[in-house]
């Protein structure tokens, strides 16, 4: 199989994405509070520093949950119907997105914390 154009992979990542932000609500809250984030880092001025550590911990959040959407959408096609061994799996891949977004809202009051109450 011969790879496409780079211009091709690109578009073709870039409608990975959009179609994560058009079907996946998850995705669309983790989105929003990523612009949340956006919005806050310019309001409070936020050191390059914590902007960028806001940055490497949403970014985070987005993309375990493009890859746990990947897992289930991969595990559906493999096994349609109801497997335990199919819902272990997602459990564990869910699992991981719960466990960043835990620590980015723990690492976002630690930042936050400084410019909003000292």
């Amino acid at each position: 199989m011969q790879k496409p154009p780079l211009h091709k992979s690109f578009l073709n990542a870039f409608r990975g994405v959009f179609v994560m932000i058009k079907t996946e609500r998850n995705f669309q809250i983790e989105l929003f509070a990523f612009f949340v984030n956006i919005f806050l880092i310019s309001y409070l001025k936020l050191s390059n520093t914590d902007a960028a550590i806001i940055l490497i911990v949403s970014t985070a959040v987005l993309s375990a949950e493009i890859f746990n959407t990947a897992i289930e959408k991969i595990c559906d096609f493999i096994q349609p119907d109801y497997d335990k061994r199919i819902g272990f799996i997602k459990d564990i891949s869910a699992g991981a997105v719960v466990i960043i977004a835990v620590s980015s809202v723990i690492i976002g009051i630690l930042i936050y914390w400084k410019y909003l109450f000292i």
